[in-house]
């Protein structure tokens, strides 16, 4: 059996992330309670605010709270208090704290690709953040190298995929885990999550020799 080069994704692929910052969002959203805006249009707002700002600071928590506050700043109708910082830091502090969820079949189908080739976890954010949640979730024994980086684009897969002959990235956003990893030459597995972060939607090749679609984590034993 040829031994393969696996990167596999995190936040919503081995766990629930997504959900909980959509939680954050609407706690901030009900407490920002703008008079002529709604949740959507608040949510327009953040958007670009977070395009300009992941560049530079990159993702996380501590990120998205300091997106919250230049947001809040931004659209607020009243003079910043105490108890507006208070409420931003109570949210990034459950955004740091909330409990793992693992997606279902992660376990086990991570100890089965284990035994059978080399997996790497590959992940976005916050370096202590991420290896933080990769603790909490019980996994750590099931990856033989974990990479957390600002970006996944195009050249972190040509670099990550060069020492081996056969790599694939598992994950469930088209924007950092499908589409960059294909344009490197990698084989890509996509995972589709009901809840995956709308900045990361992109359309994927209809039809692509090096792309394959699955319904669930465990599904990755029927093709390793």
């Amino acid at each position: 059996m040829t031994q393969l080069s696996v990167f596999i994704d995190a936040d919503d692929t081995l766990w629930e992330n997504n959900v909980f910052f959509e939680r954050a969002f609407d706690k901030f959203a009900a407490y920002l309670n703008h008079s002529r805006m709604d949740a959507r249009e608040v949510r327009a707002v953040l958007d670009e605010i977070e395009h300009v700002n992941n560049r530079i600071h990159g993702y996380g928590s501590a990120n998205f709270a300091r997106n919250l506050r230049q947001c809040f700043d931004q659209l607020t109708e009243r003079a910043c208090c105490q108890a507006d910082i208070d409420c931003i830091a109570e949210i990034e502090y459950e955004l740091l704290h909330h409990p793992m969820e693992l997606i279902e079949g992660v376990e086990e189908t991570l100890a089965y690709l284990n035994e059978r080739h080399h997996l790497t976890l590959c992940t976005k954010g916050d370096p202590n953040e991420q290896r933080s949640k990769l603790e909490r979730s019980g996994l750590t024994g099931f990856f033989h190298h974990v990479e957390v980086v600002k970006e996944k684009d195009v050249a972190l897969y040509q670099r990550l995929g060069s020492s081996r002959a056969s790599a694939w990235m598992v994950g469930n956003s088209p924007k950092s885990d499908i589409n960059p990893a294909l344009a490197a030459g990698l084989s890509a597995v996509y995972i589709p999550h009901a809840h995956t972060w709308h900045l990361e939607h992109e359309e994927v090749p209809q039809v692509h020799e090096r792309l394959f679609v699955i319904d669930s984590f465990s599904a990755l034993r029927n093709l390793f």
